[in-house]
C-alpha cells in the first residue's frame, strides 16, 4: 500500500526535463514498479505481449472462464497461495484432458490462464480467464486438428470435470495440513464441517463459460492487453473523489450489463482493492500445454509447420524504458508542443520514515 501511495511523487525522487523547442520544464518522478500498482504496468505489458505477438497462430482463438462457487471463494481468501495454485493447476488439467479426448479433439492444446481475483464491484470473485487456440497437433504429432467452426469444447462436460477435480484436490490439501481457516470460517478446521461444505458444493453446478472466439489475432492481443496487468480496477473507472468518498462506473452483469456508478467510503474502497493482493512472488499469468515455457519454442515451429504458416504479425519492438502504451503517457514528447524532452538533473529520493516501503518488481 505504501508503494503505490508514493509512486510518482518526490519521496521516490526522479529527474527534470526540459523540452529543447519551446522551453518547458517539468519534474518527472519514479515509479514504485509493484505490480499492484495500476499506474506502473505500462511498460511490462508492452514487453510481455511483444512476446505473445510472436507465438500467435492463424487460427481462432476461444476465451474460456472458470469460476469458483462462493463457499469455495470464501476458503481461497484465506489461502490465496494454496487454493489459486490449484485453480490453475485444476482448470488447465480439465481443458487439457477433454482436448486430448479422440471424442471432443483428440489433440494437445496451448493456453494462456489469467487469474482474477475480482468483481465489476471490487468483491472478491476469483475466476481465471483462459486464452485458448482453436486446435492443436494430434496426440502423435502427425497432423494439426481443428475443433469445428465457433464451436470449442462442451462447457457441460468442462464444468463436469473441473469440479471433480477440483474438490479431490482441496480435500487433498485439507488432510494434508495445507489449508487454514480464521474468523466466521475457523470451525471448518473439524473435519465433519469441512465434508459438509465439499457435499454442498459438490451438488452445485460450477460455472464455466466460453465465450465467443475471438475476430482474430489484433483482438487477442487487445483484450490480453486490457487484463494481464491490471489490478482490481482502471484510473478511467473512477469518477470522482470529494468528501472522503470515491465513486467508480462498474457493469451489474445480473442486470444486462448496466452500466451504473457505486459510491464507497474511500476506507471501503481501500479495502476492496487490497483484497486482490497476492503472495510474493505468485504468478498470475501461466501458460500451459505446448505453451509451457519449457517446450514452447520447439512446440510452436511444429504447430506451424503444420499449419504451414509463419508468424501471423511482426515481433514487437517495446521500449522498455517508456509507458507508451498507457493512454496519454508519452515521457519523451513535451506535452505543450510535441518537442524532444531533454534530461536536466536527477532528483533523489526523499523516502519518508513513518512508511516502510520495499521496491516489489516480481
Amino acid at each position: 500500500m505504501s508503494a503505490i501511495e508514493l509512486c510518482r511523487t518526490a519521496e521516490l525522487g526522479g529527474h527534470s526535463e526540459s523540452c529543447i523547442s519551446c522551453g518547458f520544464i517539468r519534474c518527472a518522478y519514479n515509479s514504485c514498479r509493484n505490480r499492484h500498482c495500476p499506474k506502473c504496468q505500462g511498460a511490462t505489458r508492452a514487453e510481455w505481449l511483444a512476446a505473445r505477438q510472436a507465438e500467435l497462430l492463424p487460427v481462432p482463438y476461444f476465451h474460456v472462464v472458470f469460476t469458483l462457487p462462493a463457499p469455495i471463494a470464501e476458503i481461497a481468501f484465506h489461502n490465496k497461495e494454496t487454493v489459486y495454485a490449484m485453480l490453475f493447476k485444476v482448470a488447465a488439467e480439465t481443458l487439457r484432458t477433454i482436448a486430448a479426448d479422440p471424442r471432443h479433439l483428440g489433440a494437445e492444446i496451448g493456453l494462456v490462464a489469467v487469474l482474477h481475483t475480482w468483481g465489476q464491484n471490487l468483491h472478491h470473485h476469483p475466476h481465471l480467464h483462459c486464452v485458448v487456440p482453436g486446435g492443436g497437433p494430434s496426440l502423435d504429432g502427425s497432423r494439426w486438428v481443428a475443433c469445428k467452426p465457433g464451436f470449442f469444447l462442451p462447457v457441460r462436460v468442462l464444468s463436469r470435470l473441473f469440479r471433480r477435480l477440483f474438490l479431490e484436490a482441496l480435500q487433498a490439501a485439507f488432510h494434508a495440513g495445507q489449508l487454514k481457516f480464521f474468523g466466521s470460517l475457523a470451525g471448518l478446521t473439524e473435519p465433519p464441517a469441512f465434508a459438509r461444505i465439499i457435499a454442498d458444493v459438490r451438488g452445485a453446478e460450477w460455472v464455466v463459460y466460453a465465450k465467443p472466439p475471438f475476430g482474430g489475432p489484433e483482438q487477442v492481443l487487445a483484450y490480453l492487453g486490457r487484463y494481464t496487468h491490471r489490478v482490481a480496477i482502471a484510473n478511467s473507472r473512477i469518477v470522482d473523489l470529494a468528501d472522503g468518498r470515491v465513486s467508480f462506473r462498474w457493469k451489474d452483469y445480473r442486470h444486462h450489463d448496466k452500466s451504473k456508478l457505486m459510491t464507497l467510503d474511500a476506507f471501503e474502497f481501500i479495502r476492496r482493492f487490497l483484497l486482490h493482493s497476492l503472495p510474493d512472488g505468485f504468478h498470475r499469468i501461466r501458460h500451459y500445454g505446448f505453451l509451457a515455457n519449457g517446450h514452447r519454442a520447439a512446440k510452436l515451429a511444429l504447430c506451424r509447420r503444420l499449419l504451414e504458416a509463419t508468424p501471423v504479425m511482426e515481433p514487437l519492438q517495446p521500449d522498455p524504458h517508456l509507458c507508451r502504451t498507457t493512454p496519454g503517457c508519452s515521457f519523451d514528447q513535451c506535452p505543450c508542443c510535441g518537442g524532444g524532452m531533454i534530461r536536466l538533473e536527477l532528483l533523489p529520493r526523499l523516502l519518508p520514515s513513518r512508511l516502510p516501503f520495499r521496491n516489489d518488481t516480481s
